[in-house]
């Protein structure tokens, strides 16, 4: 059993996430409007086909959360590569509404099996308690995926096709992440756990807690979900223009990591608590001063990014922190069912929320934020 965080595991877990988020999650922003073209269909059904795959996410969380708890994930990860292999492969060949969305169905699975939450609660698996440093380093590496992932979409489908790229993303999960996720250390199904290393003072009405928990990552991955399908669009209606708009919302990914290094430099000493209350905080701030006192977009878009990145991490961190590494992954499957829900439906809902009130929708993302805040100010760090 690994008894302290592996620079070496946390690369290769982050590698392996990086492919698997840029040819899923990131996918439809670039592919979206080739495929509905060259299909004859509105964009609308890719991006439903997506929303679709994100609920199947949310249904087999806590199932494959119990699978990694069980046997622990390497297998469970190299499983995820060859099931996005094949959505790709059948997303290549679709040739109607139907054929798309089975694909993208095909996707989810792999999705439920291969992102965040499967790379969490490996994590958890192997390394215990310990595992708060290499769930950051994990998330530090992976929140390239989009600046990687977009240009290489972008550019093959320019030069070839939109079914070119999913080849060459299906190729890679094959060569490249069926690899990296083989390298990662094989569980011991009946490892002798240490109290040290894998329990942890749980909280007072800890169903409660998880409750509690649930509401806050549900809200997070909304605000979330919804600034990245419409932050564009979200800034044209607080007043700028489409060009300004477009160069403040790319300040959200470099944001991102810029947050989760300073969670790993200056607050890993604390609870994660601490630094899920910060981050709960920053976009509600950012949206206060862009609509009431005029602050530059690119202010709000670095605040937003900053909290986004930070919750990433909680995500995770706080779960372990919170009841210890038993059951992690069922607990953490079951505390994100309704996060992945809402971020199914949150790209819709936002798109008509901004339709109804412009810039105005922000106050609602803002209070959601807000009350998240206060909720994990009702959560008292367990003692031990």
């Amino acid at each position: 059993m690994i008894r302290s965080p592996s620079a070496g595991l946390t690369l290769t877990l982050g590698s392996a996430q990086t492919l698997a988020w840029a040819s899923s999650y990131y996918l439809p922003a670039i592919l979206a409007a080739p495929i509905a073209n060259e299909m004859g269909l509105s964009s609308r059904w890719v991006f439903g086909a997506f929303s679709a795959a994100l609920l199947l996410v949310a249904m087999l969380g806590p199932s494959v959360g119990r699978l990694i708890d069980r046997q622990g994930g390497r297998g469970v990860l190299m499983a995820s590569n060859g099931l996005m292999a094949l959505g790709l492969i059948a997303l290549a060949l679709s040739q109607g509404a139907a054929s798309l969305v089975f694909a993208w169905l095909v996707i989810g699975v792999g999705m439920a099996f291969g992102l965040y939450d499967a790379a969490f609660a490996t994590l958890s698996r192997l390394l215990g308690n310990q595992a708060r440093a290499s769930i950051t380093g994990v998330t530090l590496v992976a929140g390239f995926a989009s600046t990687i992932g977009w240009p290489i979409t972008a550019f093959i489908e320019s030069e070839w096709s939109w079914r070119a790229a999913c080849v060459s993303w299906a190729l890679a999960h094959v060569l490249v992440g069926i690899p990296l996720n083989a390298r990662l250390p094989k569980a011991e199904r009946n490892a002798d756990v240490s109290v040290s290393s894998h329990t942890s003072p749980s909280p007072e009405r800890p169903r409660f807690t998880m409750l509690l928990l649930a509401y806050v990552f549900a809200a997070g991955w909304f605000v979330s979900t919804a600034m990245a399908a419409h932050l564009p669009w979200l800034l044209q209606e607080s007043g700028v223009s489409l060009s300004v708009a477009i160069a403040a919302a790319a300040l959200v990914g470099p944001a991102q990591v810029a947050a989760r290094m300073g969670e790993f430099v200056l607050l890993r000493r604390f609870h994660p608590l601490v630094a899920g209350r910060v981050a709960t905080t920053l976009h509600p701030i950012g949206a206060t001063l862009l609509t009431l006192f005029g602050m530059p977009a690119a202010g709000f878009a670095l605040l937003h990014g900053a909290g986004n990145g930070m919750m990433t991490i909680a995500s995770g961190t706080l779960p372990l922190a919170l009841f210890g590494s038993n059951g992690f992954g069922r607990r953490q499957g079951l505390i994100m069912v309704p996060a992945r829900t809402l971020q199914a439906l949150a790209p819709l809902l936002f798109g008509l929320m901004i339709d109804q009130w412009g810039a105005g929708a922000l106050w609602l993302t803002s209070l959601l934020m807000l009350v998240a805040t206060l909720v994990l100010l009702s959560i008292r760090v367990p003692r031990g």
